[in-house]
């Protein structure tokens, strides 16, 4: 139902200052009851125009005394539709207590919130999240508690003190104090903006920070071994049989695309007869629980075989005996020294190398390399095209050879 609502500034004396100024009031009136609110800003009444609710005159002061008075209207206009947009009771009673900050409404803090949506997530590991995004979301409560301390010495901070500075000076502090490179201070921002929109759903936070606020990526060139790097790794034996089977381990992510994470959990059972009669892995990415249905090729099945019969593989139903990323990733930089390959040669190389050096320089469609990667969408994939100059080069030779035959 419509109400009345009105509103207007007017003069009033205020009977324990002795002066000709008076002071300029604000008054609210909804469905014909008003309450009113002091500007604390008080005029000669020669210079009022009562009808206006205004100064006279364009002086300089006049000017920015009007102003200030139609910044508070505007923000009674703000208060009102905010108001009605939370479905509260309306009355003129209510908009002053809003705009004084004299609201019953239970001050939320943002720690508070952000532990609560951890301890929420943490009960869902496994079943809606894995380990890792848990990991992520505490390491981006520390850090956002660390700069609490740093930015206000403050142990908590109220949501609704959130606001577009906030949101740089953060930046700043990711980039500067914790020295985070540009695409991983925007992972943490990104991870904290899920806390803000969830504040906004809940109505505990009036204005969007994050407004204006450009989160975007840098573009970062992809590593993968080339062929030759490749089939080096491949023919290199080593005595110490911790770095034959991290060789092997990250050979089978090279021939197969999967991530660290998805190697880790493979279970002899995701191991399938597919549509061609042939060895398929029918797994889920354990980053973004898409569908992974990926053809073995030779050099992947020689290496799940040699497997088969290790105590780790055949007790626990595992594919291969991985070991943690912390090792696996040391002693890839072993081996990439013994090998001469000059790269810093991590796991997530492999995924790299499946996509670029094993598949798309190799005539695979994208579309189909995007499918066995799991991407749920074709530019993810597009980033692995950018880097592929000898397929430029071949293409552009066949190009070449088919002008010249016309």
């Amino acid at each position: 139902m419509d109400q009345s609502f009105g509103l207007f500034f007017h003069l009033k004396k205020n009977k324990s200052v002795s002066t000709n100024e008076l002071t300029v009031y604000l008054r609210i009136t909804v469905d014909g009851i008003y309450s009113e609110v002091s500007t604390k800003r008080k005029c000669d009444p020669d210079n009022w125009n009562v009808s206006a609710g205004r100064l006279y005159g364009k002086s300089e002061a006049a000017r920015e005394f009007n102003y200030y008075l139609d910044t508070l209207q505007q923000k009674v206009f703000e208060t009102k539709r905010r108001l009605i947009e939370m479905d509260k009771e309306l009355t003129a009673e209510t908009i002053k207590n809003e705009l004084l900050g004299r609201n019953n409404n239970p001050k939320y803090m943002l720690l508070e919130v952000f532990k609560h949506h951890n301890t929420q997530m943490a009960a869902l590991v496994n079943r809606e999240y894995a380990p890792g995004t848990l990991e992520r979301y505490e390491t981006s409560y520390r850090h956002t508690e660390s700069f609490l301390q740093w930015k206000f010495k403050l142990n908590d901070i109220a949501i609704d003190k959130l606001n577009y500075e906030f949101i740089t000076e953060y930046e700043f502090w990711l980039k500067s104090v914790r020295n985070c490179g540009h695409n991983t201070t925007m992972k943490y921002l990104a991870n904290f903006k899920k806390i803000v929109i969830r504040c906004l759903k809940n109505g505990w936070l009036q204005k969007d920070p994050f407004i204006g606020f450009n989160m975007a990526k840098r573009e970062v060139e992809r590593t993968a071994l080339t062929e030759h790097e490749l089939q080096l790794l491949s023919a290199k034996s080593f005595s110490a049989e911790r770095l034959s089977i991290v060789k092997d381990i990250f050979l089978f992510s090279c021939y197969s695309g999967l991530a660290y994470a998805d190697v880790q959990k493979l279970k002899r059972s995701e191991i399938r007869i597919g549509i061609d009669g042939e060895k398929w892995i029918f797994t889920r990415r354990q980053k973004t629980d898409s569908s992974s249905r990926i053809p073995l090729l030779p050099p992947a099945l020689h290496i799940l075989e040699r497997y088969t019969k290790h105590p780790q593989c055949k007790f626990g139903d595992k594919v291969l005996p991985v070991l943690s990323n912390q090792k696996m990733n040391a002693y890839l930089k072993e081996i990439a020294d013994v090998c001469g390959i000059t790269k810093n040669l991590t796991y997530h190389i492999a995924r790299h190398t499946f996509a670029t050096t094993v598949t798309l320089s190799n005539g695979v469609p994208i579309e189909t390399v995007s499918k066995m990667l799991g991407h749920r969408n074709l530019k993810t994939t597009q980033h692995y095209a950018k880097i592929l100059d000898m397929k430029v080069s071949e293409d552009m030779k066949n190009l070449k050879n088919r002008l010249c035959n016309k």
